[in-house]
Order: structure tokens, then C-alpha cells, then sequence
């Protein structure tokens, strides 16, 4: 049967410079392996799947497949799929937040215009990695111990740990041995000197080939983790822009900010394919 099917281009404001995700709208009735070989079919580094809410606090309840499985939370087919369901005509219960039901319980976002917020999650676990896995983590990065500034793990999710190195430069620069990754999903974040204001402060980079991917564009959950260590740690400020996907040709914008009522990560999203999907 056809259902509806919405592709949508995440964190940027210029198609095709984001992260895209493949949102499948009214899936009910479909099994768990249609949904997994779809998501392996469009190949992208995240597809959703829009399904009516078990908990009557949410507006939706979103599943998310990588082409290696499923995700119990990510961020950017977060955002992309709130796009897709506000431009079909959902209506948010609350005016100016939609809550959205998925495998870590309930995640609000917030939309102004075409720019969508999430709430990061808690972080499932969180704290320094111990010094064998961090080495191994550093030598498949290719990272000389100079380079690295921290490593922990902020898996929201995904199973992220998170590497600070010295500047952007080295993460640019970083060619990953990804055979030898004894994890599955690795971001590196990296300062800016001196960035101008509006300017991102941070390069990140997510390398997922756990998870189907090896590296993924523009990834939310990632710089949700990431912000909640960093500006933990008080190493970057509450509120700073990351950039990500550069090594890609991507030029993804993700706008953090730390507020009274929780980390917020935001950024612009662009509709970029609509029509239907023949899915049994």
C-alpha cells in the first residue's frame, strides 16, 4: 500500500548541505523487518517511521533504523521527523513544543519557524573510559596522545564516547582505521581559534561504522552528549554553534544552548522530497 513518505534535509537551511532522513508516515501495521529493510533500502544514515502514540502524553510515537538497526533515540531523525509530521499537518497538543514518543520514553521538541530544538536527553552513561580503550580508541583515530584533550563516554542512546582534541585542524585531519574501532559509535570535537561571533566554535565528526555507517553527516545525539560534557566540564560555554559534515561537503549548523529548563539542540530543516512509498 502507499503511505506517505517525506524526506527532509537536517540541520542546515540549504538543501543537500545537511543530513538527510527518510520519514515513512502512517507505518502502522508494518514488522519489524519491513521497517529494517527499508531503512537498509534508502541507505541513509537514519530512517523513521511515523506510528500513532502508546502514551497519551505524545503527539507521536517515531522508531529509528540505521541500515544496521535499530536506535532507541538520534537527534537529527528527531528534528527531520518533527518537520515531516508538522508539514503533513500534525498538531502539537502544546502550542509550542510536540512531544514525540521513542525508544528512550519522551522527547520534546520545540519548532519556531523552520528551526526545531530538542531536548538532549539523560545520558545513559556518562564518565571517563578506561585507559586500554582509550588508547585503542586514539590509535584507530590515528590521534598522537598529544592531540587529545579528553575522552568519555555520553551515550545518550547510541553508545557515543566522546574525544576532545586540540583544535579543529586535527579533526579535519583524522583518518579513521575503522576495522580497528573497538566501539560503535565515536564523535571528536575540536576548537576554533578565536571563532568570530555567529561563527561555529567547534568541528565534530561522528564515526559510526558500528552502526552501518562510517561516518554520519550531521548528527544530533552526538552533539547533545558532547555539549553536556563539555559544558559540564566548563570547557565551552552555554551557548555555541558546532559545525559538522565539512569532510563530507556537507555544512551542517548545530545551535546549542544550555537554558533553565534543560540543553536544547537545534537546527534549520529543509523539506526536500515528498510523495508515497509502496510498503506492504
Amino acid at each position: 500500500m502507499g503511505r506517505p513518505f517525506t524526506q527532509v534535509d537536517v540541520f542546515t537551511d540549504r538543501l543537500m548541505l545537511g543530513n538527510p532522513v527518510a520519514v515513512v508516515h502512517n507505518a502502522e501495521g508494518l514488522d519489524d523487518e519491513a521497517l529494517a529493510a527499508f531503512a537498509r533500502w534508502t541507505n541513509l544514515s537514519e530512517t523513521t517511521f511515523l506510528l500513532p502514540p502508546t502514551d497519551e502524553r505524545a503527539d507521536y510515537r517515531l522508531r529509528i533504523f540505521t541500515p544496521g538497526g535499530e536506535l532507541p533515540f538520534a537527534g537529527h531523525p528527531t528534528l527531520g521527523s518533527a518537520r515531516a509530521w508538522l508539514h503533513a499537518g500534525g498538531a502539537p497538543t502544546h502550542p509550542e513544543i510536540i512531544v514525540q514518543e521513542c525508544g528512550v520514553g519522551l522527547a520534546q521538541v520545540r519548532h519556531a519557524g523552520e528551526r526545531l530544538a530538542f531536548a538532549a536527553p539523560p545520558l545513559r552513561r556518562s564518565g571517563s573510559v578506561d585507559e586500554p580503550l582509550a588508547t585503542q580508541v586514539s590509535a584507530a583515530l590515528g590521534l598522537d596522545p598529544g592531540q587529545v584533550r579528553g575522552i568519555e563516554w555520553i551515550d545518550n542512546g547510541p553508545g557515543w564516547l566522546g574525544v576532545l582534541v586540540d583544535s579543529a585542524e586535527t579533526v579535519l585531519g583524522i583518518e579513521p582505521d575503522q576495522p580497528a574501532m573497538p566501539v560503535r559509535a565515536v564523535g571528536v570535537a575540536g576548537p576554533y581559534p578565536e571563532p568570530a561571533a555567529g561563527e561555529p566554535l567547534l568541528e565534530v565528526r561522528a564515526f559510526v561504522g558500528g552502526l552501518g555507517v562510517p561516518e554520519d553527516p550531521v548528527t544530533g545525539s552526538l552533539n547533545a552528549g558532547l555539549a553536556q560534557w563539555l559544558i559540564g566540564a566548563r570547557i565551552v560555554p552555554g551557548s555555541y554553534t558546532a559545525q559538522q559534515g565539512t569532510r563530507l561537503g556537507r555544512r551542517g549548523r548545530i545551535h546549542i544552548s544550555q537554558e533553565e529548563d534543560g540543553l536544547w539542540v537545534g537546527g534549520d530543516t529543509v523539506i526536500g522530497v515528498t510523495g508515497t512509498v509502496t510498503l506492504a
